[in-house]
């Protein structure tokens, strides 16, 4: 596989650390899941079918990985924490840098033991800021940047609101496996280690800032913050007879097709909408026409007629018919597996593909402290 013979040692918990190294599992990395006597948190996250530290959340964030449970407040877990660090590329954790400080397993400490070590911190936020000692969860984040009056510039209720998903902790979770991905090409081109941080705030900011900095990137600003097409009231699924459907008039020309599609091109017919400045100046009231218009047919009839005409679309579907997608049946997104204690369960296929490695073979979620004992004998066979 792509990353045979690179081992983690990772000592994260929750969301943000063990999806980056999940990812990097689902590649073929050794990663060994330091876990406290109790067990991760994300152990617990979803309902467990048999074991309770097996949750639904951890068979998907954790798979491939191998487990062994260390109290490192104890001197002989922490010195087999030491002797797992001798022999890894990379280590990986989320714990605050005083804490983890006293813990022993700081970044000088652990380059004392292996002086080529990849250290990886998953922080909340940049350790060079003024907020680098504070906690940090998912909606800590979507608060400080913004993200959280996104909506309210959408509907006009001032309340602010979350997206409804991890998506900070996923995000840095990507920018997580990417660090480590590209400190593996520095080490194998120059032989060296090196300290990286991966901070959730600057790392979230960074992603949602990308199109919603817009004018404001220039100094001084020319308009306001945030992207107007994405913040447009009007851009939202367009109702049908029978549910909703995402249509995108995403140019001018598409508009125009659009409108002939409707069978009312005659509604742009007017000064209001005579040139294509006028059309983007008025694209609010463009979607408001579509959804008065879109009514007059079932989402199926709509995807007939759309498709044919190579406009993009797709049916607004609830969250409950994902497993109906026949796209997703097709390339088999979801694939039936066995989980010795939790029995069947549906696991979701790595989105990428690699001609290199096409036919990989996924891991499942080790049990808590699991390979504990085979680790420890492993470390005895390398003395």
């Amino acid at each position: 596989m792509m990353l045979d013979g690179i081992r983690i040692i990772d000592l994260t918990s929750v969301v943000f650390g063990p999806y980056a190294t999940q990812m990097l599992a689902d590649m073929g990395a050794d990663v060994i899941k330091i876990e406290p006597p109790t067990g991760d948190i994300s152990r617990y996250l979803g309902r467990a079918r048999n074991v309770q530290s097996n949750g639904s959340t951890h068979l998907t964030i954790n798979r491939g990985k191998r487990s062994i449970v260390l109290d490192l407040k104890r001197d002989e877990d922490s010195k087999t924490l030491n002797a797992l660090l001798q022999s890894a590329d990379i280590f990986i954790h989320n714990i605050r840098s005083k804490a983890i400080e006293k813990l022993g397993f700081g970044y000088a400490a652990v380059k004392a033991i292996k002086p080529d070590i990849i250290y990886v911190h998953c922080t909340g936020f940049g350790q060079n800021g003024p907020y680098r000692d504070l906690q940090a969860y998912d909606d800590v984040i979507q608060a400080a940047t913004g993200t959280t009056s996104l909506a309210p510039r959408v509907d006009g209720n001032p309340r602010p609101r979350y997206i409804p998903s991890l998506i900070a902790d996923k995000v840095a979770g990507h920018y997580g496996a990417q660090a480590m991905l590209a400190a593996i090409i520095h080490k194998l081109r120059t032989g060296d280690g090196q300290h990286v941080e991966v901070p959730m705030f600057e790392a979230f900011a960074n992603f949602m800032l990308e199109e919603h900095l817009r004018d404001a990137a220039l100094n001084p600003p020319i308009s306001p913050i945030g992207y107007p097409r994405q913040l447009d009231p009007g851009r939202q699924p367009f109702p049908t007879a029978d549910g909703y459907i995402s249509i995108v008039p995403y140019t001018d020309e598409k508009i125009l097709t659009l409108f002939d599609l409707l069978g009312a091109s005659e509604l742009l017919r007017t000064d209001e909408f005579a040139t294509p400045l006028a059309r983007f100046g008025n694209v609010t009231k463009i979607y408001e026409m579509v959804a008065t218009l879109t009514p007059a047919k079932t989402t199926a009839q709509w995807m007939e007629i759309l498709t044919a005409a190579e406009f993009p679309a797709m049916p607004a579907r609830d969250l409950t018919d994902i497993f109906d997608d026949p796209h997703l049946k097709e390339t088999r997104f979801f694939e039936p597996r066995e989980h010795p204690t939790e029995g069947r369960y549906w696991e979701m296929q790595p989105p990428i593909r690699f001609s290199a490695d096409p036919n990989r073979t996924l891991g499942i979620a080790p049990g808590l402290d699991e390979h504990g004992d085979a680790i420890r004998a492993m470390l005895n066979d390398l003395e």
